[in-house]
């Protein structure tokens, strides 16, 4: 069997984070493992509050699982703060985790801020450079590379820069435009426009979390990048069509 890790928070509604990591390895039958980088107390409505754990204690946990059961990919989510970004690059490098995917998961859809604004330059400088492929949304590739992402093109122009910062490759997600959903992977070598017809819903909480954990499962399946990028949007798009409907705000997909 192939096995998955997550390094995230934990989302206590089970919409997002490690939970709807975990459940979307499961749905493409690979074993899934976490590591809990912060827990929040969240539902549909929004984020409650935040308690990070300490950074010795994230590394404590990666250490236990690769050491015992070698990740086949390994997807990347809720960092929090420049300490615990530093800890997860250190893991990164000692164990050369590969197939390594990158949310640079920095706002909930609640506008709840998950990543310190210190730490931003933090993981461009440590964590890009380590990810076979990174998956922000426009907001977190303008932060990440100072380029205003408003159109496709925007998307293509960040998503280089990315690739320049040290990614392997950057799949700009185009959910934050208008239009149809248009998100942009650039791999170095080419330019692939992933393409979906953009649904009216407002169950859409976990989106960024079960796209990218979508990826590493593929990764983990032996697809290549762009098959993989491919299989985990078409996956998305059809937990978005599916969502059971649960909660009084942005509620989850159906894993």
């Amino acid at each position: 069997m192939r096995t998955a890790l997550t390094i995230a928070g934990s989302d206590s509604s089970g919409g997002a984070g490690i939970q709807a990591d975990l459940k979307t390895f499961a749905a493409h039958g690979v074993f899934g493992m976490s590591a809990i980088t912060a827990v929040t107390a969240q539902n549909t409505m929004g984020v409650a509050g935040i308690e990070t754990l300490p950074p010795a204690f994230v590394a404590a946990q990666i250490e236990a699982v690769v050491t015992d059961i070698p990740p086949d990919a390994t997807k990347i989510g809720m960092l929090a703060n420049a300490g615990i970004v530093s800890a997860v690059a250190d893991c990164l490098l000692r164990h050369r985790l590969r197939h390594v995917v990158l949310d640079t998961t920095m706002i909930a859809k609640s506008r709840a801020r998950l990543l310190d604004d210190d730490a931003i330059a933090t993981l461009r400088d440590r964590l890009l450079p380590l990810a076979d492929v990174v998956t922000p949304n426009a907001p977190e590739a303008e932060a990440l590379t100072g380029i205003a992402v408003t159109s496709v093109a925007d998307s293509a122009r960040a998503a280089r820069r990315l690739v320049e910062l040290g990614a392997r490759a950057a799949l700009v997600k185009g959910g934050h435009l208008t239009g149809p959903a248009i998100d942009v992977l650039w791999d170095g070598t080419r330019m692939t426009e992933l393409r979906a017809d953009r649904m009216d819903s407002r169950h859409t909480h976990g989106t960024g979390c079960t796209l990218s954990a979508a990826i590493a499962a593929r990764l983990a399946l032996g697809d290549d990048l762009v098959s993989a990028c491919r299989a985990a949007k078409a996956y998305v798009t059809q937990a978005l069509a599916r969502a059971p409907g649960l909660g009084h705000g942005q509620g989850p997909l159906r894993h």
